[in-house]
């Protein structure tokens, strides 16, 4: 086993004898098929978009169909935490990205055609996606050393917000020359990257595979693995409260992006240029920390993170009152500069903590509990903004926001993201898998 590094201090950062992250071939490679899958699940909600501007779908197709994309990747996600625990992690890529590959021509094929044909697909697109996202956190694990892990999460963290940034120009621009079912058979190339490029990783087998077998029915082998993920998760209390804070803030935090923040730009500011530029430093601020916390080393990783991800409650407390646009702008590139000082560590911890078996089960209900009670959060806040006014739902975000974070600092591993007294930042974890 390697020799764990000594704790830095906030100051110090990863040794400059180590080549950067984006030299090693084999993360180079699953950085590719990750980005690739990243920049196609953005695409496919713009380029269904653009479809809605030029008529060949109505609004309420729209929404059906990111409805159904939506279903999809949430009951994905925990089948995928479990499969790729008990398989390889690389074959769940591999299966997903052919999967959302070979659904994209077919809501090409049924673009002003067929609708349920269309949500079909969409729906087998979210799976592929939602598939992706715990096997592309675990296999990360198995092709990068403890050492290096923080870099390449910031790396997989860089490569998403600079799709965010570049992706609607160069939508825009493939627009011109193509028509919607040409970029959406580009969505489609895009996912085959994704499922062909990364390598394999490290393991060849799983605890759950190599375990004595239980004659059980599909589905109760399914809950039992899955349940066995859930007590993982409870064994690191730093991981429940910071999902807890997570999903508060990106149920809150980030509706009153999605609702409140057209509505002000609108209303308040009578352009679009506040929501264009509130946006565009969010991503703005999103990429510098990335580029920070690939280097940096807080002595208190959690307490650094947790106070980054209060960081958000910024963006909605902005909106509360008539200031200058730079301020709302300002304030969203504050929140992005927080989201991503958050995002790593915690990514990076969990790779680090949670047992190695286990690690796909615990990431997909991080993905399923923060991600999937977004569209909650985005259903509830334009009600209760027609109920009880922009701003007293806007103060209710903010403090959400500043609160649940503080709350979960409370927590005394979720100093340094461990249950270990100091951290061991950069530690590999070796935990025997519990039965």
């Amino acid at each position: 086993m390697p020799t764990p590094p000594a704790p830095t201090t906030d100051s110090e950062s990863l040794s400059g004898k180590q080549r950067p992250i984006l030299l090693d071939i084999a993360f180079l490679r699953l950085w590719s098929g990750a980005t690739a899958s990243g920049l196609a699940t953005w695409a496919l909600p713009f380029v269904l978009g653009l479809a809605v501007l030029d008529r060949t779908l109505t609004a309420t197709d729209l929404g059906l169909l990111l409805a159904a994309r939506t279903a999809g990747f949430l009951a994905a996600v925990p089948v995928a935490g479990v499969l790729a625990d008990r398989h390889s992690r690389r074959g769940v890529v591999l299966w997903a990205g052919l999967a959302a590959g070979v659904a994209a021509p077919v809501i090409a094929a049924g673009l002003g055609r067929s609708v349920l044909l269309m949500a079909v697909a969409a729906a087998v697109a979210g799976a592929g996606q939602g598939a992706c996202r715990p096997a592309f956190q675990a296999l990360t694990a198995e092709v990068v050393d403890p050492e290096r892990r923080q870099q390449a999460n910031a790396a997989m963290t860089l490569a998403v917000r600079v799709n965010t940034l570049v992706g609607p120009s160069l939508a825009a621009l493939l627009a011109v020359f193509l028509d919607i079912r040409a970029l959406l058979l580009g969505i489609g190339l895009l996912w085959l990257v994704a499922a062909l490029v990364p390598g394999p990783g490290a393991r060849a087998g799983t605890g759950a595979k190599d375990a004595p077998s239980v004659e059980r029915p599909g589905w109760v082998a399914f809950l039992t693995e899955f349940a066995d993920g859930i007590r993982e998760a409870r064994r690191h209390p730093w991981f429940l409260a910071g999902l807890g804070a997570l999903t508060a803030v990106i149920a809150t935090g980030y509706s009153a992006t999605g609702v409140a923040l057209p509505l002000v730009s609108r209303d308040e500011y009578g352009t679009e240029v506040v929501l264009a530029g509130a946006m565009t430093a969010y991503t703005a601020g999103a990429l510098a920390a990335a580029l920070l916390i690939a280097r940096w080393r807080p002595r208190s990783a959690g307490w650094t993170a947790l106070t980054g991800l209060a960081a958000y409650g910024f963006a909605p407390l902005s909106l509360m009152f008539p200031v200058h646009p730079i301020v709302v702008m300002a304030a969203y590139a504050v929140a992005g500069i927080g989201i991503e000082l958050f995002n790593v560590p915690w990514f990076t911890a969990t790779q680090r903590e949670v047992a190695p078996d286990k690690l796909a089960r615990v990431s997909s209900l991080d993905f399923l509990l923060s991600y999937g009670l977004a569209p909650v959060g985005l259903a509830l806040i334009a009600p209760a903004i027609d109920a009880f006014g922009t701003q007293a739902v806007l103060a209710v975000c903010a403090l959400t926001c500043f609160a649940a974070p503080a709350v979960a600092a409370l927590v005394p591993s979720a100093r340094h993201f461990s249950r270990r007294p100091e951290g061991a930042p950069g530690a590999e974890r070796k935990t025997e898998s519990a039965t």
